[in-house]
Formats: structure tokens, C-alpha cells, sequence
């Protein structure tokens, strides 16, 4: 089973959800034993292909971090808080996390851009 950990304790991602912004970018920062990443693997591509398919969906990348890591990060794109709370709380998707080896730690966040001028342009 996946265990959650808060990226940010002062706001959770249950605190998150139920803001109105769009578009929204959720970060994922996974922490697993390396016996369990090709258990990680296939969790993840069953849960990503399931959220593929749902309404306010953009994209995914999953990245593994160099020199041996077991961290794993996914950083995906939704229309909306309001898209990406209805497929993070559907139960087809919570039930799904059961299929997490049992030493996979997640901290989803979820983030907004920024526009900095002459460096980034924001939503």
C-alpha cells in the first residue's frame, strides 16, 4: 500500500485539492526500497493510464533520479484542482493504491506556474 507524506505539512495535498485553480501542476516525489521499483513501475503505469483517460487530463512524465537513486518523480498537468480532485479521490484510483509496494512513500503537491519577467511565463 502507498504511503502519503506531505511535500509541504503547513498544506497538504487533501488541503490542496479544494482550492480553484487552473491550470494546475501536481509533482509527485516518490521514495521506494530498490527491490520495489519494478513494483513502483507497474503501479504507476496502471495508475497513469487510468488518469490518462480522465476528464481534464493534459500529460504525465515520470523521472527516476540519475547516479542510482530510488527517488522517482512524476510531474503531470491538469485543466484544473477541480479535474485532477475528481480522479485523485475517485475509488477506482484510491482502491489502485493498494497495487504500491508496501515501502513506496509519495508527497503529491500541486503547484501553480509563475510568470517571472524574461524568464518564465506563468498561467
Amino acid at each position: 500500500m502507498l504511503q502519503l507524506k506531505p511535500l509541504d505539512k503547513n498544506v497538504p495535498i487533501f488541503q490542496q485539492i479544494n482550492s480553484d485553480v487552473s491550470p494546475v501542476v501536481l509533482v509527485n516525489i516518490f521514495h521506494v526500497a530498490e527491490a520495489d521499483i519494478p513494483a513502483l513501475m507497474k503501479a504507476w503505469e496502471a495508475d497513469a493510464n487510468w488518469m490518462k483517460k480522465q476528464p481534464g487530463y493534459i500529460s504525465t512524465q515520470l523521472h527516476q533520479g540519475i547516479a542510482g537513486s530510488n527517488v522517482f518523480m512524476n510531474y503531470a498537468l491538469w485543466e484544473s484542482v477541480a479535474h485532477f480532485r475528481a480522479a485523485f479521490t475517485h475509488p477506482e484510483f484510491t482502491d489502485a493504491l493498494s497495487h504500491y509496494p508496501s515501502s513506496a512513500v509519495a508527497s503529491p503537491h500541486l503547484f501553480t506556474r509563475l510568470t517571472v519577467p524574461n524568464l518564465c511565463v506563468g498561467p
